[in-house]
């Protein structure tokens, strides 16, 4: 298949531009992926639809991916609970390679087309459950992979990739395909490529949370109070919607421990 994400840049000898060339050139380039992913966006409706869906009937929702595509999965995944006071196995992120893999790249691990299955028995995937597979170019064999067989045993699959028409895309029942074009540096796809990912995942998660009725109003009402400055978020939360001090409501909170829970008891 024709990648576009290994097409050659637009920009012709970059080594030999000033700082502030490359980053406008940067910058410039950056500006196209909102309106790339925007053009997505009936794909991302039917996908997010689809995993809160699964997840109202306590499925869960795995990541897959390699490189930059699978610590951005990784990233999304741990920031569930601490935003949205979720357990920690309700979203999960797998990186080829293993956690070794966040820090260090592991040679070759993304050419193995059997081993995402493999890591997703330690979860006890199964038919409930919801598989995002993650890659720019959108033929990574571990995510080919690891869909193929989910897909088999009847998991709910989807995935989020830059070039159209691979086979990460066919072995997904709910594909999203960001075409953002060519990098700024040619290949270099954790550029634009891993903005859009992000962009997508932030929808995905945020929008799923919003449905699973982690969010009341605006708010995070079940974050996890990890530091003062989440401490005085939430007692700010509360003293607002209560209408009360923020002393009475940090007494509040401190003895229910949740924003939730201070509110309803508050009322």
């Amino acid at each position: 298949m024709n990648r576009v994400t290994e097409q050659e840049s637009n920009y012709k000898h970059i080594d030999q531009m000033s700082v502030l060339e490359v980053l406008q050139g940067i910058n410039n380039e950056d500006k196209t992926v909102a309106f790339a992913v925007e053009k997505s966006l009936p794909e991302i409706e039917k996908l997010t639809s689809a995993v809160a869906g699964r997840m109202k009937k306590g499925g869960r929702l795995f990541y897959i991916g390699a490189g930059t595509s699978g610590r951005l999965g990784v990233v999304d995944a741990s920031e569930c609970p601490p935003t949205y006071g979720v357990p920690f196995d309700w979203v999960v992120g797998i990186i080829a390679g293993g956690d070794t893999a966040i820090r260090k790249a592991v040679e070759f691990a993304e050419d193995d087309a059997e081993q995402a299955w493999k890591d997703l028995q330690e979860f006890d995937i199964n038919e409930k459950d919801c598989l995002v597979g993650l890659a720019a170019s959108g033929t990574t064999p571990y995510v080919v992979g690891g869909l193929k067989i989910a897909r088999e045993h009847g998991v709910l699959t989807g995935c989020i990739v830059c070039n159209t028409g691979g086979p990460i895309a066919a072995a997904s029942d709910f594909p999203v395909e960001v075409v953002v074009g060519p990098e700024f540096i040619t290949g270099s796809t954790r550029m634009k490529s891993g903005t859009a990912q992000k962009m997508v995942l932030n929808m995905l998660s945020t929008t799923v949370m919003v449905q699973l009725g982690r969010v009341v109003g605006n708010k995070m009402v079940d974050m996890q109070l990890t530091n003062h400055k989440l401490v005085d978020r939430g007692t700010q939360m509360v003293a607002n919607e209560l209408n009360i001090g923020y002393d009475e409501a940090a007494e509040l909170l401190s003895r229910y421990g949740s924003v939730r829970k201070a509110v309803e008891a508050g009322h």
